[in-house]
């Protein structure tokens, strides 16, 4: 289903049905009671965003550890392996939801309802920042805990109102850190307007890392052969450039020719490394034409080599990698890969990678011009944001890490 066909139906038939549902709510909270117990199996709702599997997970680990919470999650279908990477929550506790039509939307929702009671699901922690589809999902899923964020006074999106823990949304702070203040309203042992007044340290949002064993690398190594005959895993290092960004948001393209520009820089610079160019099968054609501008046998198109569950293995073997926003810098972040992530219509003070991760910015008085708020839609035509950050201020910025490259014997 198209992004703005989605979005169409969150606002046309999400507002009024919030509305309804509120109203059904209401009724059926003061004909039914539920016992005040701790809450033993928690679902976590996110559908959305792939990158978001990755930031909420020092979130369920808090709550896994410190409430011994059973951990669920609900996803669309398509982003599932995302949650895949780290395996927090186990297989069987994960929900998905086709969206590529608007049947399969509404059978998977309905199925969601008894898919929640099945599970004796107890809590709800609804992710989504204004999404009235999850809101519909966590008012109805029988849960007695309904955990989300709350506009309270703020101008915002028409979500209803269903939720038990109401939770202050802030826009000044990581949103991974907001997702912990979600955890930290569930677990709160008085009631709190608004949840959620606790400090939340820069502790308590590290990742989890992944590590391989020798043989696991030398898989994803042996692909690399197999794209570049000349490949030597001692002598050559892999650089690699990460070109697209979602049909969600295409202003978050840093233009092609810059990319090749700098691919030619690394290149000259760095005489033993090697420049991968990632993508899924279906970008193999725009990577094309970026290795043809790159003008060298050392650049490679990498697109669609590696399944998804193998890019951790890819970035474990990888000095570094250069990409837009997206979700790589996310699943990089379970590496120890540094990564460089150039921004535009996003901050990366509220959704930057929490990996090893340096962003370049040029911080326009425009920009960020896109948020949850606005569903990631902006009028922008011409992202100067982007174009205003040029090749040679990205090589610079990368030196470092190319220089401990040409250093290793």
């Amino acid at each position: 289903m198209k992004v703005d066909t989605m979005r169409h139906i969150d606002y046309y038939a999400g507002v009024p049905l919030c509305f309804l549902g509120s109203l059904c709510q209401k009724i059926i909270k003061l004909l039914i009671k539920h016992d005040k117990k701790a809450p033993e199996n928690v679902l976590f709702i996110e559908l959305s965003e792939m990158g978001s599997a990755i930031l909420v997970d020092p979130a369920m680990r808090k709550l896994q550890k410190e409430a011994g919470a059973n951990l669920h999650f609900a996803i669309f279908k398509k982003n599932k392996p995302s949650l895949d990477l780290l395996s927090t929550v186990p297989q069987e506790n994960i929900y998905t939801i086709r969206e590529d039509n608007f049947l399969s939307l509404a059978l998977d929702g309905i199925k969601f309802f008894y898919w929640t009671r099945k599970r004796k699901i107890d809590a709800v922690i609804d992710l989504e920042l204004f999404s009235r589809v999850t809101a519909l999902l966590t008012g109805f899923s029988g849960a007695p805990y309904k955990v989300g964020f709350h506009a309270y006074y703020n101008e915002g999106l028409y979500r209803g109102d269903f939720l038990s823990h109401k939770v202050a949304y802030n826009p000044h702070i990581h949103i991974a850190k907001n997702f912990i203040a979600l955890v930290n309203a569930l677990m709160s042992p008085q009631e709190e307007i608004p949840y959620s007044k606790t400090k939340i340290e820069d502790d308590e949002i590290r990742l989890a890392k992944v590590r391989y064993s020798a043989d696991e690398k030398k898989t994803v190594i042996d692909i690399v052969c197999g794209c570049f005959e000349k490949f030597d895993p001692v002598k050559n290092k892999i650089v690699l450039i990460n070109p697209n960004a979602s049909e969600l948001l295409i202003q978050r393209r840093w233009p092609r020719e810059n990319y090749a520009q700098l691919i030619k820089m690394i290149l000259e610079y760095c005489p033993r490394a090697i420049v991968l160019i990632t993508g899924d099968p279906r970008e193999r054609e725009e990577a094309q034409r970026l290795k043809e501008q790159g003008q060298s046998d050392r650049c490679v198109n990498f697109a669609g080599k590696v399944k998804f569950a193998e890019l951790p293995l890819l970035y474990s073997v990888s000095e570094l990698m250069v990409t837009n926003d997206s979700g790589p810098p996310h699943f990089a972040a379970i590496t120890d890969m540094p990564a460089f992530v150039i921004f535009g219509p996003e901050t990366p003070a509220l959704y930057g990678s929490l990996g090893k991760t340096t962003p370049i910015y040029a911080g326009l008085a425009c920009s960020p011009c896109v948020s949850a708020s606005n569903h990631r839609k902006t009028a922008c035509i011409d992202n100067v944001c982007l174009k205003v950050i040029k090749p040679a201020q990205v090589f610079k910025t990368i030196q470092p890490e190319l220089e401990k490259i040409n250093a290793q014997s």
